[in-house]
């Protein structure tokens, strides 16, 4: 009977080196995933630095600030005509300003007439 404390504390030891590993694979996973994140958005800076002037970028900036998604509709779309070759130089804050218009979603606007 005395080998089966043994046994037991040997289980036991196991389970507590599966459960360390286990922890340590999916900090690791975590940390890849972080880190090609980062390296993505890196990547993405570093493409909108290239092509847009100061003034443009604060205005996207500002833009971010006030309407997180259509921000990044506006970087989406910016990185794709960069990428495609359509973007000749930089853009600056008038082709901002014209591209903010372009893809700005039509407001709805509603005339009330009173009797």
């Amino acid at each position: 009977m005395s080998g089966s404390p043994d046994e037991e504390k040997l289980e036991e030891l196991r389970q507590k080196k599966m459960e360390q590993l286990q922890d340590r694979a999916e900090s690791q996973d975590e940390g890849a995933q972080e880190a090609a994140q980062q390296q993505a958005e890196a990547q993405k800076n570093a493409l909108l630095r290239q092509h847009l002037t100061d003034d443009a970028r604060k205005r996207l900036n500002t833009v971010k600030m006030s309407k997180p998604q259509f921000g990044e509709q506006v970087e989406r779309q910016v990185i794709s005509l960069a990428r495609s070759g359509r973007i000749q130089g930089k853009i600056d804050d008038q082709k901002m300003k014209q591209l903010l218009k372009e893809l700005k979603p039509d407001s709805k606007s509603f005339d009330i007439k009173r009797r």
